[in-house]
């Protein structure tokens, strides 16, 4: 079985698109999933699935949740390498000591044509972010909801994210390491 990371976009948030996890778990338990365990009500589980093809798992989780609940979340995948290579190649370490301040955005793919100019126009002069593979590290010690920038990535970068302060990614890192 192959140990995954599910990240879900844009749900349980400001009560739109709920999905309670313990609802969350037992539909993925319906779906061939085992040792499933979430973290927090923002849509971070971990799975062990027999599927090894990541895009058609999340196609089958994403066509779950719209038969059940209604809607079609972003589902992004990641195995215990990946997670792990995510954390590892922080370039901001000084944000590790205020993890909220240091956010990981996990994007679809990495972005074809990304609008690094407009992203250095806006920025706060105490932000800082860049793009490794397919994540994008923003360092926002003033806090992201002050940033112009945080409520652009998205778009300026031209393709999906979710996003995940600091202290989430050390969680999901513990949460793939005891699980293996």
């Amino acid at each position: 079985m192959q140990t995954y990371i599910a990240l879900f976009r844009a749900i349980n948030v400001t009560g739109h698109n709920l999905l309670p996890m313990k609802e969350l778990k037992a539909l993925l338990e319906n779906l061939g999933a085992e040792n499933v365990k979430t973290y927090i009500q923002s849509g971070n589980v971990l799975i062990k699935h027999n599927e090894k093809n990541k895009t058609m798992l999340a196609d089958k989780i994403k066509s779950a949740v719209k038969k059940k609940y209604g809607f079609e979340p972003k589902v992004l995948l990641f195995k215990k390498k990946e997670i792990e290579k995510a954390y590892k190649s922080n370039p901001f370490p000084g944000g590790e000591e205020n993890p909220k301040t240091l956010h990981a955005f996990f994007l679809t793919q990495k972005p074809g044509n990304p609008n690094f100019t407009k992203m250095d126009e806006i920025k706060l002069s105490t932000e800082q972010f860049k793009l490794i593979d397919n994540i994008l590290y923003f360092y926002a010690p003033d806090g992201v909801g002050r940033s112009k920038l945080a409520a652009r990535i998205e778009k300026l970068l031209g393709v999906a994210a979710t996003g995940r302060n600091w202290r989430t990614v050390q969680k999901l890192v513990e949460m793939v390491n005891e699980a293996n």
